[in-house]
């Protein structure tokens, strides 16, 4: 995690989860995502003992308390659909569906503390993820965006055009421009990725990164991906 360390501000440090950080975790999910369903301590266990090397944590440490968190599995794609669901994509936030012998690390949840955010804490924990994917010779990263500032517009504009007007610059959103400055590419629009995300309207722009050391095959393109709408 080299390269992660060297883009965390001054009082921070990044390591990978312990069970002594579940119950901070589970906070901070409440305050993120206040219409979701906070991870539980088996959830977050089942994670660690599935893929301890793919679960990061942002630490404050005057207080030492979690500042942020990347949780990651890695999956075979061509198992899923182009719009599926976090659910679908987490075996319901389980992770049951990692492979270590697939080539996709997938970026289930990135998370800051309200108290902590605009620090480059988000980079730092994306850049870590990349330096697994180097480590691994994996193919990619993919992700779901939010697209919180889409919910007030939604009525003007369609998702696809949002997302073209945040890739301009014409129009800042809160999660997929900080997504887009940290190196992601949009792949597409999807409904339904976090169906209760009401910012978003249900609504998510499917990201990857690709591993220039060791691209995916032409035919595995995402856009190649069958959706299920």
């Amino acid at each position: 995690m080299d390269e992660a360390r060297r883009h965390l501000p001054e009082g921070y440090s990044i390591r990978l989860m312990t069970e002594e950080d579940y119950a901070e975790i589970a906070e901070i999910c409440r305050r993120v995502y206040p219409t979701e369903r906070p991870y539980t301590a088996e959830e977050l266990a089942a994670h660690h003992r599935l893929f301890p090397e793919g679960q990061f944590v942002v630490i404050h440490e005057e207080s030492g308390a979690v500042a942020g968190a990347h949780f990651t599995l890695i999956i075979w794609m061509i198992h899923f659909h182009l719009d599926d669901s976090w659910d679908e994509l987490t075996a319901g936030g389980s992770f049951a569906d990692h492979d270590p012998e697939a080539h996709t690390l997938y970026g289930a949840d990135l998370f800051v503390h309200p108290e902590h955010q605009h620090h480059g804490l988000g980079k730092a924990l994306t850049l870590a993820t990349r330096e697994l994917v180097a480590h691994k010779a994996l193919w990619r990263m993919v992700g779901g965006s939010r697209m919180p500032g889409y919910g007030r517009l939604a009525d003007a504009l369609e998702a696809v055009d949002y997302i073209a007007k945040v890739k301009k610059a014409e129009v800042t959103d809160p999660v997929l421009t900080a997504h887009l400055h940290d190196g992601w590419e949009v792949v597409a629009a999807i409904r339904g990725y976090l169906p209760h995300d009401e910012e978003s309207k249900g609504w998510a722009a499917v990201i990857q990164w690709i591993n220039p050391d060791c691209p995916p095959p032409p035919d595995f393109d995402l856009t190649k991906l069958p959706r299920k709408n």
